[in-house]
C-alpha cells in the first residue's frame, strides 16, 4: 500500500485515509492504551466497522489523514479535522498514535501542527478545539505546549474502570496560531 504525501512534516507526512488502512486502525482501536483515551473501550470494532468509519469520513469529505513516517512509509496513526463548520470557521481535532513504540517521539505534535497549518491557512478556520480526558496527562501537556488553551471542563462525563473522569476542553484561535507562527 502506498500513501500519498499530502501534508509534509519533518519526520512524518499526512496522507488521505484509505480503506487499506482499516486493518491497522482496527488493531489499534481495540488496544486499551488507545481506546481508553478515545472513549471507545466499551465498543467493539472489527475491520468492517473501521472500513465503514473510513467510508463515512470519505463520503463527508472531512479532512482526515493517516499519519505516516517519512523514513520508511510506515503507517503509525490517524488524525483529522472533524465537525468542520465553514460558515462559523470552526473544527475539532482528533488524533490517534497506534503503537506505544511510536508515542513520545514528537510524531503526534508534528501531526497536530500540520493540521493547524492546514486548518488556518488552507481552510480559513477561525477556531480549532479538542477534547481530552483528565487522566491523559501526556496529551494535555502536548496540546498546551503547542499552544492550545483550556476553556472548560465537562465534569465526570466519562466512566472508565469504575471511576468518572472529566473531559478537558481546549481550543486555539487563529490569532493565537498567528502569534505562535512568528
Amino acid at each position: 500500500m502506498s500513501h500519498i504525501k499530502k501534508l509534509l512534516g519533518e519526520k512524518i507526512y499526512l496522507s488521505p485515509m484509505s480503506l487499506e488502512d482499516a486493518e491497522d486502525f482496527t488493531k489499534w482501536i481495540n488496544d486499551r492504551s488507545v481506546s481508553d483515551n478515545t472513549h471507545s473501550t466499551a465498543k467493539t470494532y472489527n475491520v468492517e466497522t473501521e472500513r465503514e468509519w473510513i467510508k463515512n469520513i470519505l463520503d463527508n469529505k472531512e479532512p482526515t489523514f493517516s499519519i505516516v513516517l517519512k523514513e520508511n512509509d510506515k503507517l503509525i496513526g490517524n488524525c483529522g479535522l472533524m465537525n468542520v463548520k465553514n460558515i462559523d470557521g470552526t473544527a475539532e481535532i482528533g488524533i490517534m498514535i497506534g503503537e506505544e513504540e511510536n508515542r513520545d517521539k514528537g510524531y503526534g505534535s508534528e501531526a497536530i501542527k500540520l493540521l493547524l497549518d492546514f486548518g488556518f491557512n488552507v481552510l480559513k478556520l477561525h477556531n480549532i478545539d479538542l477534547k481530552v480526558f483528565d487522566f491523559n496527562k501526556r496529551a494535555i501537556a502536548c496540546y498546551k505546549k503547542i499552544g492550545f488553551k483550556e476553556y472548560g471542563i465537562k465534569h465526570e462525563s466519562y466512566y472508565l474502570n469504575g471511576k468518572y473522569h472529566n473531559e478537558i476542553l481546549l481550543e486555539m484561535l487563529e490569532s493565537d496560531y498567528r502569534n505562535i507562527e512568528k
